[in-house]
């Protein structure tokens, strides 16, 4: 599924430096009004403060709360529902932007797109995505091309055993932020199932609150409300 090259989000905090989120409502709309330079962010915890990360799983999201939504790792969708992630994935959805704010931000008084309203990242892709499977842009230069024009897909009919697992990315940037460097690995040798056991229950609450720690006061100067504080 195609997305959009995204900042790291220390970096793309610093970016936004110049600007103040207002008027965000519980429906995620904000309006960017020119303010100050408030003071460097990126640069860590200055005040040493460690925060405690438990509102941010238990913040619902439709009707699952955020633990609901990465254990186990997999992208589901509920057809009853208006599609859009994290309700499954529309090609052009911002998943990473709003992966970050269900993350960080306080959801009573941020909106999952409050990131991605940030006007940090192209606006879209250079090249109309098509409206027919697998819904891919045209490739740019002259890469050779099926000569069935790509109408005769040959999909592997292997049971689930013969695969081997590679990487999990079953929602964008939980295995990439919230597990820490020593707990990679065993995160993506085993299957999801393993989530649903609580093998990793632990690791994502260090993983999430060692991002907390160093980027909470840069999101306070920025006029945001992390997760992380009461309300």
């Amino acid at each position: 599924m195609p997305d959009f090259p995204r900042k790291p989000v220390v970096s793309l905090l610093s970016l936004a430096a110049a600007a103040i989120l207002s008027g965000c409502g519980g429906g995620g709309s904000a309006s960017l009004v020119a303010a100050p330079p408030p003071p460097p962010v990126g640069g860590g915890n200055q005040g040493g403060q460690t925060f405690n990360i438990e509102r941010c799983f238990n913040q619902a999201f439709g009707a699952l709360n955020l633990n609901g939504r990465i254990t186990p790792d997999v992208l589901t969708i509920d057809l009853s529902q208006p599609a859009g992630f994290p309700n499954g994935r529309m090609p052009q959805d911002p998943a990473i932007d709003i992966t970050l704010s269900a993350l960080f931000l306080d959801q009573a008084r941020h909106g999952l797109r409050t990131l991605a309203n940030i006007p940090l990242n192209p606006p879209g892709v250079d090249k109309p995505i098509s409206t027919s499977f697998p819904f891919l842009a045209p490739p740019h230069g002259n890469p050779p091309l099926s000569p069935t024009n790509g109408v005769n897909f040959n999909f592997r009919t292997e049971p689930a055993s013969a695969f081997t697992l590679v990487d999990r990315m079953g929602n964008p940037a939980i295995a990439t932020i919230m597990i820490l460097s020593g707990q990679k690995n065993a995160y993506n040798d085993v299957q999801p199932t393993a989530d649903v056991a609580g093998q990793f229950r632990q690791a994502l609450r260090d993983g999430l609150t060692a991002v907390h720690n160093q980027i909470d006061d840069d999101l306070q100067r920025l006029g945001l409300t992390p997760c992380s504080l009461g309300t």
